[in-house]
């Protein structure tokens, strides 16, 4: 079975099939959020801050950080800033991290101060960014998300992005990096634009389990994009998504219709032993009045638990998680 272990300095995280699907916080990201760029580049780093014990709160089992603030010599600016929130935020919660950008630099100088085994966020098909990033996975042992374009793009050819995975996976091969260690993300559609996007990343997902033997996520909201009421829509994704056979999703925990579709779909899938994570966290729960649905509760994560059962700690302290 395959197994990816991420994990901070004292919680360790299996992503695999047989585990609770593993949420990676969204929210530490500066694209498209012109105010949280504008405090980064100043050196405010409260929402950062706020946000990353939210997610924390809220069930997430590991964080995105990405400090991606601007276009403009991001080899300059990116790697000393991503180090800052990264450091930050390890000093906030014990959630493993995801390091997210583009550049390469900044990646390297993430991975010399990141505590635990983090997962890099990520490698392309394109050749150069292939002998950029793996030799730098190889190095720290750490994992890594391979997105299935290259430098033709991103197909439309379901058929296509699998070969690129395919051909990432082969890659890190020859780098010695082992296929449990590569998470495809192969790239959900909106399906707003393209009606049959939910099928293509379904079929693709079964191809990935089945043939590559990978672990897979994407960038969940992608799949609502230019819609209404884009939260419903996520929230149906998910379980589909899981039933296919991905087995992490980049998203944001905050969102209880979200987080409902995740817990439920880990007890239907087996992977909340006695439904024991559910019980935990909607034990309390009551409708509101007229009849519709409360927001979920906060929830701190239980010593042991991620967005559900699959964590395991490695160390005494304890997580500081709050709202902020």
């Amino acid at each position: 079975m395959t197994r990816t272990i991420v994990a901070s300095a004292t919680r360790e995280i299996i992503i695999g099939f047989d585990q609770p699907f593993c949420v990676i916080g969204e929210r530490i990201n500066p694209t498209g959020r012109k105010k949280l760029a504008a405090e980064m580049i100043v050196g405010n780093f409260e929402t950062v801050i706020r946000d990353a014990l939210e997610q924390a709160a809220c069930g997430a089992t590991m964080l995105d950080v990405n400090a991606g603030v601007t276009s403009v010599n991001p080899n300059e600016t990116e790697p000393g800033l991503l180090v800052q929130t990264l450091e930050i935020v390890q000093g906030l919660v014990d959630l493993p991290l995801s390091i997210d950008s583009s550049v390469t630099a900044a990646i390297e100088a993430a991975l010399k101060v990141a505590k635990g085994r983090p997962l890099v966020n990520s490698v392309t098909g394109e050749e150069e960014k292939l002998e950029a990033i793996l030799p730098l996975v190889k190095k720290y042992n750490v994992p890594v998300v391979a997105i299935s374009n290259d430098e033709t793009g991103i197909s439309m050819d379901p058929d296509v992005r699998f070969a690129v995975a395919k051909k990432i996976v082969q890659r890190c091969a020859d780098f010695g990096i082992p296929a449990h260690d590569v998470v495809v993300d192969p790239l959900v559609m909106p399906i707003g634009a393209l009606g049959d996007a939910g099928r293509q990343v379904f079929a693709l997902l079964r191809r990935l389990r089945e043939e590559l033997k990978v672990n897979t996520t994407c960038g969940l909201s992608n799949i609502s994009f230019g819609l209404p009421h884009r939260h419903g829509i996520n929230a149906a994704f998910i379980p589909m998504v899981i039933g296919a056979g991905m087995t992490s999703a980049i998203m944001n925990p905050v969102r209880p219709q979200e987080m409902e579709a995740v817990r439920g779909a880990n007890v239907l899938n087996g992977t909340d032993e006695n439904c024991t994570n559910w019980i935990r966290t909607y034990k309390d729960y009551k409708p509101a009045e007229g009849g519709q649905a409360v927001a979920a509760p906060t929830q701190v994560n239980a010593p042991g638990e991620g967005a559900g059962n699959g964590g395991r700690r490695r160390g005494g302290r304890e997580a500081r998680m709050g709202r902020g």
